[in-house]
């Protein structure tokens, strides 16, 4: 079964929680080349993008564009990059040494790119316009607006060509139909249909965020968003396992070196080992945290429906339970008359 987008339960979440979450995701993503931290950031990604955008979807991206793009940027930095001291063999055409570090670092660097890839599939499931807005609307509110319009520009640019199409099909205008410069000619008409929708939806979009007063001092703003009982545990939970992450990687726990020899912190690669003090308790508390920081909106979304699946057992009992009792009560009455 296809899991609705944007419908699990850390959506439901303040809005700064989510802000938070993915922002710390990212950042340590995207600045720790560690391949413990690599891994267990794309098992989170991958599995909290199959809750959110469905398992067939999430695994086809996984398979058909993670793995072969990962492959060329690993084939590709050796070519161009030739620092390391473990050379593997050598291009005659070229004259330059393939080396095992320049290899390994070619597979980490398209890592990192394709899991931060992941990680922002499922941002722009749970961090809507309206959440973007409501964080930032008072701080900077016309920059506010504009990465707002920005993060959604491709899919509603998408959608509304998606429509155009349609309309231009049913006239036997389409890209398809006609020869080479009939084709041009419809593809160019299209473009010019959806940039003209660009421009007034642009227009529509000023006068009336300018007829609502967006942006003027002490104007007030309608939210759904509360700060519950809920969000308050999550946040302490959030707040502690951050703490965490950071301190083991601030000392270290998370080293990882490439140039010129592959030196990880934890692991004695070639006969060395990283110079790093960091404490094996320390690094294991780390890469703990991180995973369950990781996995916290799936552990979250299991919790909730397991006690849902409970609330609603028991309400099933007890509705039986009470419908015994009527028809004991009216079998007893019938006996007295």
């Amino acid at each position: 079964m296809e899991a609705k987008a944007g419908k699990d339960s850390f959506s439901g979440c303040y809005p700064i929680l989510n802000f938070f979450y993915f922002g710390v995701i990212l950042i340590f993503t995207m600045f720790n080349q560690h391949p413990v931290f690599l891994a267990v950031s794309y098992a989170g990604a991958v599995v909290y993008s199959g809750i959110l955008n469905g398992w067939k979807k999430t695994l086809k991206q996984s398979f058909l564009l993670t793995l072969p793009g990962l492959l060329i940027v690993a084939l590709l930095n050796p070519m161009f990059n030739h620092y390391g001291v473990t050379m593997l063999f050598y291009i005659e055409s070229s004259g330059n040494w393939v080396t095992l570090e320049a290899l390994v670092y070619g597979i980490v660097l398209g890592a990192v790119m394709f899991v931060v890839i992941q990680w922002f599939s499922c941002y722009n499931q749970i961090m809507t316009s309206d959440k973007f807005v409501y964080i930032f609307g008072r701080i900077i509110p016309a920059l506010s607006m504009i990465l707002s319009m920005a993060l959604r520009f491709v899919p509603r640019f998408t959608a509304q060509l998606h429509v155009i199409r349609n309309g231009q099909k049913a006239m036997g205008r389409d890209t398809g139909n006609g020869n080479v410069i009939s084709r041009a000619r419809h593809g160019l008409n299209m473009l010019s249909i959806l940039i003209t929708w660009a421009l007034e939806n642009a227009i529509e979009t000023s006068d009336s965020m300018r007829s609502r007063g967006y942006g003027l001092r002490g104007r007030t703003a309608f939210s759904i968003y509360r700060f519950t009982r809920r969000d308050k545990i999550l946040g302490a939970i959030m707040t502690g396992l951050f703490v965490i992450i950071t301190v083991g990687c601030a000392r270290g726990a998370v080293f990882a070196q490439y140039n010129p020899r592959i030196l990880l912190a934890g692991f004695t690669v070639q006969g060395r080992t990283a110079p790093v003090s960091c404490s094996p308790v320390l690094a294991f508390a780390t890469y703990i945290s991180f995973g369950l920081f990781c996995f916290l909106p799936v552990i979250l979304d299991v919790a909730e429906t397991k006690s849902l699946e409970r609330s609603r057992k028991n309400v099933g009992q007890d509705i039986g339970l009470t419908y015994r009792q009527i028809y004991e009560e009216m079998e007893e009455e019938g006996i007295r008359s």
